[in-house]
């Protein structure tokens, strides 16, 4: 269903999105994403370490047409981001919002609230620091799933700023995408905070990760 754009929604098959991180300096750095034929989809140009102060991120299309505003809403316990339709979000009603799903412990589940359709809910879980989430639809579907990318002609996981998102029929390709700007800025502002336990279990996701079957 259309949630950014309706051209964005998957008609076909399952796609797969390769996305990139444009810049390795900065957490909430710039992103490109390609089709599996090579065609650039969509873009974010955020550079330095100041880029991300602003609390707001915006998510093109190839030409550089503005198509999604995602920003931070402030004062919030949560981590709550929402995100608006076009270029900025002054004066716009949000399209949706997205929460840690608990503040007890070191919960990473994420709830996606649908602001033009209140009985559409997602929960994304997994761990975007290890580039292995999922995201659920209220019928616990899975509708998107950031992974690890693998280079099958070589046989290995490639590094984490480079992964794949995939989209499920009938799911909105521009909100996912907005949803991994959302997940990049959180897990950005959170680094810090259980830094070595995360390495630890990223470290065993991708040995399990790079065994592939031939």
């Amino acid at each position: 269903m259309k949630i950014v754009e309706e051209e964005y929604v998957v008609a076909g098959d399952e796609t797969h999105l390769t996305v990139m991180k444009t810049s390795l300096f900065f957490s909430g750095d710039g992103f490109t994403a390609y089709d599996s034929t090579g065609k650039l989809v969509f873009r974010v140009d955020s550079y330095g370490p100041d880029a991300a102060d602003a609390g707001e991120v915006v998510l093109m299309d190839a030409s550089g047409r503005c198509i999604l505003t995602v920003r931070r809403k402030r004062p919030s316990l949560h981590h709550r981001w929402e995100g608006f339709a076009g270029e900025g979000s002054e004066g716009k009603k949000a399209l949706f919002s997205v929460r840690r799903s608990s503040m007890i412990g070191r919960s990473s589940g994420m709830t996606v609230e649908v602001y033009t359709d209140p009985a559409e809910e997602y929960q994304i879980e997994g761990s975007f620091a290890c580039r292995s989430c999922t995201v659920f639809n209220a019928g616990k579907e899975a509708v998107a799933e950031i992974r690890r990318k693998v280079d099958v002609a070589a046989n290995v996981v490639l590094a984490k700023d480079v992964f794949v998102l995939s989209v499920k029929r009938g799911f909105d390709s521009a909100f996912a995408m907005g949803l991994v700007l959302v997940l990049d800025q959180i897990h950005g502002a959170a680094a810090d905070d259980g830094a070595e336990d995360a390495a630890r279990v990223c470290v065993d996701l991708t040995t399990e990760g790079s065994k592939i079957d031939t």
